[in-house]
């Protein structure tokens, strides 16, 4: 189990959510928030939990396997992971068309790509490791 954490204040994530329409009052809360995302890898099954004081989002899914991705209302879709070298790319189809994410770890760093297609947009958010915890 990992534990990273990052605020997601700046002017790449505030852009890319006006890209992707997410609302005025999302947004300026947002900017204030930190997050903290946990990850646990068995394989090519991946459980993650962002957590923050807004909201909790937790994504479980297998590397290669389309799923659908309910997101309490916000825009739900169809979202398959796969690998690409030594990241994690994801594609997601559904009411907002052309999303997806890179993930990937560097040293003690968790990088985080959000793309937006349509709008030739993204933004990347650099998280720092705050825990490493061996489950055996």
């Amino acid at each position: 189990m990992i534990f990273f954490s990052a605020n997601t204040a700046g002017k790449e994530y505030f852009l890319f959510c006006l890209l992707t329409d997410i609302d005025f009052a999302t947004r300026k809360v947002a900017k204030h928030l930190k997050q903290t995302k946990e990850i646990i890898q068995d394989g090519d099954n991946f459980k993650t939990k962002t957590l923050s004081t807004l909201r909790n989002y937790e994504l479980n899914y297998t590397v290669g396997v389309e799923f659908e991705e309910h997101t309490k209302g916000l825009d739900n879709r169809v979202t398959l992971v796969t690998w690409d070298g030594d990241k994690l790319v994801c594609v997601q189809k559904g009411e907002k068309k052309n999303r997806g994410w890179k993930h990937w770890i560097e040293g003690d760093q968790l990088h985080l790509v959000r793309v937006a297609i349509q709008n030739h947009s993204g933004c990347r958010k650099i998280m720092e490791k705050i825990s490493l915890i061996s489950v055996s």
